[in-house]
C-alpha cells in the first residue's frame, strides 16, 4: 500500500522570556509532523512489518526533515534534534515505532543536519488530540543538558484511530538560562569515568 498523508504541520515557538528573565539568544523550537494512514490498519495482528517499513519510513524521513532544512534555514544550524510517533487508538505501538525506529527514517534527518548522536525518541498511543511530546538532545553531545529539551504539541483532529502522527523536532539554541552543567561534571565530581556517560 502506497502511504497516505492526510495532512502535514510545521510549527515554529520562540522563547523569549523564560523565568521572569530576557533571553540572550531566543530559544527557537521546530517541529515538522505529518499525519498518515496507519499502514497496518485494519489488518489483524501483523507478523512481518518490513514491507511497510520499507515503503513508508524513507518517504517520511525524507519529507520531514526537508519541512525542518525549509524552516530552520540550514543543517549547520540545528543544534538539538528529536523524533517521535503517536498511533491511534485501533493501533499497536509497534506501528508507531516501525516507522520511526528505523535508519531508514532517521538517517536522512540525522545526515542532512550532520549529528553524530542518537535521535531522541518517544512512541505513545492516543486519541485526536493526544499530546505529541519530541524530546531533544544535543545532535553531537549526548551529555550536554542545556540541549535537553521537549516540544509538546497537539492536533485536535489527530491520530484518528486508523492513523499514526510522525514528527520530527529541531531547536536552534538550548535552554534560555541553563545552570546545571552537563553529564561529564557529574561523573568527575563522583570519581567514575568520563568516558562512561552512563556510569554503569
Amino acid at each position: 500500500m502506497s502511504i497516505q498523508i492526510r495532512k502535514t504541520l510545521m510549527q515554529v515557538e520562540t522563547t523569549l522570556i523564560e523565568g521572569g528573565k530576557a533571553a540572550a539568544t531566543p530559544l527557537k523550537l521546530f517541529s515538522a509532523i505529518a499525519v498518515i494512514k496507519n499502514p497496518w490498519a485494519g489488518q489483524g495482528f501483523v507478523a512481518d512489518l518490513k514491507p511497510e517499513i520499507h515503503a513508508n519510513a524513507p518517504i517520511l524521513g525524507e519529507l520531514l526533515t526537508r519541512m525542518i532544512l525549509d524552516a530552520v534555514g540550514s543543517g549547520e544550524a540545528v543544534e538539538a534534534y528529536g523524533k517521535a510517533a503517536v498511533v491511534g487508538l485501533d493501533g499497536e505501538i509497534e506501528h508507531a515505532s516501525a516507522l520511526i525506529h528505523t535508519l531508514r527514517f532517521g538517517n536522512h534527518y540525522r545526515q542532512a543536519v550532520g549529528a553524530k548522536s542518537y535521535l531522541a525518541f518517544c512512541n505513545t498511543r492516543g486519541p485526536g488530540n493526544a499530546p505529541i511530546m519530541i524530546p531533544l538532545m544535543d545532535k553531537n553531545d549526548e551529555g550536554r543538558r542545556s540541549h535537553y529539551l521537549t516540544i509538546q504539541t497537539a492536533i485536535p483532529d489527530a491520530p484518528a484511530a486508523d492513523e499514526i502522527v510522525i514528527a520530527l523536532g529541531a531547536s536552534v539554541g538550548g535552554r534560555p538560562h541553563h545552570r546545571i552543567g552537563d553529564r561529564y561534571q557529574d561523573l568527575k565530581d563522583l570519581g567514575q569515568d568520563v568516558a562512561n556517560p552512563a556510569g554503569v
